[in-house]
C-alpha cells in the first residue's frame, strides 16, 4: 500500500513538472456547445496543424509562453469558476494536453475540449466533453478529419460542423446520415460567421427535419466580434 502511494505522487511530481506552450487564459461566457452561457476559465493553446479559411483566432498559430501544469491549474483556480474550456489553437497537437485535463476532472471542473478532429481522441480521458470539429469542403481543410475520433464519442460528446456554403451544408447533411451521428452524439450546425445567413441556416435545418442544433458564437452577439480574451 505504501509504495502505491509513493508511485501515485511520483506520479503527480511528474505531471505538475509538464509544460505547455499557451497563447492566452481568460475568463468569460461560453459562446459555443451545450455548455453555451456558462462562466468558463478558457485555456487556448499555442499552435494549429491546419489553416481553416474562417479561423478567427490565427494569433493563436504562433504566440505563446510556455507554462507549467502546476502554474496553469493554480490560475484556473484562481478564477473561481466551475467550467474550464481547453481550446485553441489545436491542444491536441500537444501531448501534455492529456494529464492536464485529467487533473482538471480529478479536481471536479467541468471540462471539455474544443478540437479540429485532425489528432486521435481515444486517449482524452471519458470525463472530458470532447467538441469536435469536422471540417467542410469549403473550408479549406475538409480532408483533415480523423474518422476514428467517430469511434470513441460518448454520450455527452458534441460533433460541429461550421458551414461555409450551401455544399457545405448538403456535404454535412449527408455525412450526418450516413454515419448515423445525431444517434451518436449531439450534433451542431454552425454558420461561418458572416459568410453564411444564420436565417438561411435555420430555415434548412428546418426544411430538411434535421436532428441537429443550430449553434451561433453567442460571445461575438454580446462583444464586439473582432475582441480578444472573450
Amino acid at each position: 500500500m505504501k509504495g502505491s502511494m509513493l508511485e501515485t505522487n511520483h506520479t503527480e511530481k511528474q505531471n505538475q513538472d509538464l509544460s505547455l506552450k499557451i497563447n492566452e487564459i481568460f475568463y468569460s461566457i461560453q459562446g459555443e456547445s451545450t455548455l453555451a452561457g456558462w462562466p468558463t476559465v478558457f485555456v487556448r493553446t499555442t499552435g494549429c496543424n491546419i489553416r481553416c479559411n474562417y479561423c478567427d483566432t490565427k494569433y493563436s498559430y504562433y504566440e505563446g509562453t510556455e507554462f507549467l501544469l502546476s502554474q496553469l491549474e493554480t490560475k484556473i483556480k484562481s478564477y473561481k469558476a466551475q467550467h474550464v474550456c481547453i481550446t485553441g489553437g489545436e491542444p491536441m497537437a500537444q501531448k501534455n494536453i492529456l494529464p492536464l485535463m485529467k487533473n482538471l476532472c480529478d479536481q471536479g471542473y467541468t471540462v471539455s475540449l474544443e478540437t479540429n478532429g485532425y489528432y486521435d481522441t481515444t486517449q482524452v480521458d471519458s470525463r472530458v466533453i470532447k467538441v469536435i470539429d469536422i471540417k467542410t469542403p469549403d473550408s479549406d481543410a475538409g480532408n483533415s478529419f480523423n474518422f476514428k475520433n467517430l469511434e470513441a464519442l460518448n454520450p455527452q460528446d458534441q460533433i460541429k460542423f461550421v458551414l461555409c456554403s450551401e455544399n457545405d451544408y448538403e456535404w454535412a447533411k449527408q455525412l450526418i446520415s450516413e454515419k448515423s451521428l445525431e444517434k451518436k452524439c449531439t450534433v451542431f450546425m454552425s454558420p461561418a460567421f458572416e459568410t453564411m445567413s444564420n436565417k438561411s441556416l435555420a430555415e434548412k435545418i428546418l426544411s430538411d427535419s434535421l436532428h441537429v442544433r443550430l449553434q451561433l458564437q453567442l460571445h461575438k452577439y454580446i462583444w464586439n466580434p473582432n475582441t480578444r480574451g472573450v
